[in-house]
C-alpha cells in the first residue's frame, strides 16, 4: 500500500508541474522503457528519438492516466513507448520494409527444434532478437512480447496475415540457429 501512495503522490506532483518529480519518474523507468523500445528500434539515434517523443507524451498525457494499482503506471508508460516505436516503424524511417514472402518453401519446412535456453543468459537472447532482420524482429516482438495475433500484427504493420505468420516462423528458426551456435561455442565455458 505504501508504494501505491508514493506513486499516486508522484503522479500528483507531475500534474502540478514539479520538474523534480518528472526527473524522478524518468530516472526510475528509463532503463526499462529503453529496453522495451530497443526490441523494435535497434538504431541508437532512432531509439533516442522514440524515447524522447514517448516521454513528452507521458508527461503531457499524465492527466489521462488512471491509476489501477501497482504496476499500472509502468504498463501505461510501456504502452506509450511501444506505440511510439511502432509509429517509428510505420513511418519506415527506422526499418526497411519486411522481407518479401517467398514461395519456394511453400510452408513445407519442418518447424525448428526448440533449443535448450537455460544456459543462455537472457541478455544474450535479447541481443539476438535485436539483431534479427527488421521484419522478423518486428513480428516476433509484437507476437511474443506484446501478445498480438497475426491478424493484429498484419493491421499494425500493413502486411498480410500470412506474411506475419511466415516472418514469425522465420524469426523463430533464425533464433533457434543462433542459440544453438551460441551453445556450441560456449559449451566449455563455466566448467
Amino acid at each position: 500500500m505504501d508504494e501505491e501512495v508514493r506513486e499516486k503522490e508522484l503522479i500528483k506532483k507531475i500534474l502540478d508541474g514539479d520538474a523534480s518529480a518528472m526527473k524522478y519518474l524518468y530516472d526510475c523507468h528509463v532503463g526499462y522503457l529503453t529496453a522495451a523500445a530497443s526490441r523494435y528500434v535497434p538504431d541508437e539515434d532512432d531509439l533516442k528519438d522514440v524515447l524522447q517523443e514517448a516521454f513528452v507524451k507521458i508527461f503531457t498525457s499524465m492527466a489521462k492516466f488512471r491509476y489501477m494499482g501497482r504496476g499500472s503506471l509502468r504498463a501505461w508508460m510501456t504502452r506509450i513507448v511501444i506505440n511510439e516505436a511502432l509509429d517509428c516503424m510505420g513511418s519506415r524511417k527506422c526499418i526497411e520494409p519486411l522481407e518479401p514472402e517467398t514461395t519456394d518453401d511453400c510452408g513445407r519446412e519442418e518447424p525448428p527444434e526448440e533449443p535448450e535456453v537455460e544456459n543462455v543468459p537472457i541478455e544474450v537472447i535479447y541481443e539476438m532478437i535485436r539483431h534479427l532482420p527488421p521484419g522478423y524482429r518486428s513480428v516476433f516482438n509484437l507476437y511474443v512480447f506484446e501478445g498480438k495475433s497475426h491478424k493484429e500484427i498484419a493491421e499494425i504493420l500493413n502486411i498480410k496475415e500470412s506474411t506475419s505468420a511466415s516472418q514469425f516462423h522465420r524469426a523463430k528458426a533464425l533464433l533457434a540457429t543462433n542459440i544453438k551456435e551460441y551453445l556450441t561455442t560456449n559449451k566449455n565455458e563455466g566448467k
